[in-house]
């Protein structure tokens, strides 16, 4: 009999081992009212969970009701908001997956309408809100200026990341991931297309690594020692002037370096609203966790179009990443690790519920 793949083979983070290597990346599903997230997030995960995921991530959480993309976004910064999450982690749990939280300050990019709304910004006299960066300037042309923080304000957002990886932690997740991508709060900070300051937090990758590496100490210290820390980063900005592979190549030794940041979930992009990405392929953000893997040494997940039952499994087979984080295809197919599994010859781990299915 032919050895199980090693995507289909458990992987284990501090404490908590994972059945397998694919990981439902955070998805925002807009379908929150102040914060707060109804059966649609329970169905939305928990259907996930069992369809085979070795774990399963939240949406975007985010940690202040500024700090959301949108009035729609889920957060966790009102203990209100805990016992339908304490739900989520519950159900994950049950289905078989480990439960993760994506924690994430939008900064600039926040007070805007869903996606399916247009997706514009909404301005503070229109039921928005003036968004917090590290500098002055706006997402998009024509959006009110976002207001510049303060170092009182940036300990301030450090202690709502913390405040949220307590309420997470109480609520049952097992792995919580700091959003330091996608052109958020974070991001902001590291990249040099958003952030001009001269202070502290500025200036060199250093400098401008200095808010996340604040989060990363307070969330520390309400996460325990034994549960996993991941960051997602955006390796590339893909315009001119902006963050290169060889930068986060730089962060990922800092972050290796601490020893308490267990991956790195490498994407790209995000950091302003006229990045074109070169080619749009399948895996074509695999090079960048096969990169800081190699040059960090430190585990890395990849994510960017990966559809394919083989293709998911080449990667970790061949060590480009740890983990493979899948979005588009399980929103289409929240069975599709059993489909995978299926393809590459892995016995399907189904919910003894749905055995007679025999996917």
């Amino acid at each position: 009999m032919a050895a199980t793949p090693l995507l289909f083979q458990p992987i284990t983070f501090r404490s908590v081992t994972a059945r397998n290597r694919i990981t439902v990346a955070p998805m925002c599903q807009y379908s929150a009212t102040d914060g707060l997230g109804d059966d649609w997030h329970i169905q939305h995960l928990g259907a996930r969970a069992a369809g085979g995921a070795g774990i399963v991530f939240t949406e975007a959480t985010h940690v202040s009701d500024i700090g959301r993309i949108s009035p729609r976004c889920l957060g966790l910064y009102n203990p209100r908001h805990q016992a339908l999450l304490a739900r989520a982690a519950a159900i994950i749990t049950r289905c078989g997956a480990v439960p993760g939280i994506q924690i994430s300050h939008a900064g600039r990019k926040g007070s805007t309408q869903p996606p399916a709304e247009g997706g514009q910004p909404i301005a503070p006299d229109a039921g928005g809100w003036v968004t917090h960066a590290p500098s002055a300037i706006p997402f998009v042309a024509g959006a009110t200026d976002p207001h510049p923080l303060t170092t009182t304000e940036i300990a301030g957002v450090v202690a709502q990341f913390a405040a949220s990886a307590r309420m997470a932690r109480e609520a049952g997740f097992r792995v919580v991931e700091i959003h330091a991508a996608h052109g958020y709060l974070l991001h902001q900070f590291l990249s040099p297309l958003s952030n001009r300051r001269n202070d502290g937090y500025g200036g060199d990758l250093a400098g401008r690594a200095r808010a996340l590496m604040e989060v990363l100490d307070a969330v520390r210290a309400e996460w325990p020692a034994d549960l996993p820390l991941f960051v997602r980063l955006s390796c590339v900005d893909y315009l001119p002037g902006g963050l290169a592979l060889a930068d986060a190549v730089a962060l990922a030794k800092m972050l290796a370096a601490r020893g308490d940041v267990d991956l790195i979930d490498c994407s790209g992009g995000g950091i302003a609203p006229t990045v074109q990405i070169p080619s749009l392929h399948p895996g074509y953000q695999v090079p960048f966790a096969e990169a800081l893997k190699r040059e960090a040494g430190i585990a890395t997940g990849a994510v960017g179009l990966i559809t394919e039952a083989t293709h998911a499994a080449e990667i970790v087979a061949n060590g480009r990443a740890d983990l493979v984080f899948v979005a588009r295809a399980m929103l289409a197919d929240p069975a599709w690790p059993l489909r995978v599994a299926k393809t590459l010859g892995v016995k399907p781990e189904l919910p003894t519920q749905y055995l007679r299915a025999s996917l």
